[in-house]
């Protein structure tokens, strides 16, 4: 999907500059999980084959990006830990910097914002890995010029990435106050 510059907001540039903003908050959805088991909890459904393949590529261009991530909160859902797990490989960071945070799984807007606000505390960057509907309320929520939904009226599709800039203010949870930097789809790279 191609994004257009409208009246009153930026386009979304999907190069990567290397002038990165001193203050960022990235969000994004796990990969595509497995539904073939219809009788597995919702909470243990791990990757598909292509959900790897996706959150390694997805890792990939935030390694590319230089994004420095001071810290990353994740649901405990199978498939959230596992596209962490991928991602934190790709970008050759420490375990130790994820917070299992299991109030992810399932969290409203509301309940997403509060964990920015506490997890954010004393940081340059925060990556959350969760899922939908909560990140792409969230998304819109954040963000001064959130772009169109793709065909399947979602922004965050499966393994996508948000990297909302808020320059030399402190990442926080307020109503419009980060510019959407990049919106980026494994199918878009």
């Amino acid at each position: 999907m191609k994004y257009t510059e409208t009246k009153n907001s930026n386009p979304i540039n999907r190069s990567h500059n290397k002038a990165m903003p001193k203050h960022q908050l990235i969000i994004m959805r796990h990969a595509k999980s497995d539904w073939s088991e219809d009788n597995k909890p919702d909470f243990d459904r791990p990757l598909t084959s292509r959900g790897i393949k996706a959150a390694k590529q997805m890792g990939k261009w935030l390694k590319h990006g230089q994004y420095p991530i001071d810290r990353i909160i994740c649901s405990p859902a199978l498939r959230a830990k596992q596209t962490c797990h991928l991602v934190v490989n790709a970008l050759n960071m420490p375990e130790n910097i994820v917070n299992f945070e299991p109030g992810i799984y399932g969290a409203s807007c509301s309940d997403l914002i509060a964990m920015v606000e506490q997890y954010s505390k004393g940081i340059h960057s925060l990556l959350i890995i969760g899922h939908n509907p909560g990140l792409d309320q969230l998304l819109c929520h954040l963000s001064q010029n959130p772009p169109p939904v793709n065909d399947c009226a979602k922004l965050l599709t499966t393994a996508a990435v948000a990297v909302l800039d808020y320059g030399n203010s402190a990442i926080s949870g307020n109503a419009h106050e980060a510019q959407l930097r990049y919106l980026i789809r494994p199918k878009e790279l």
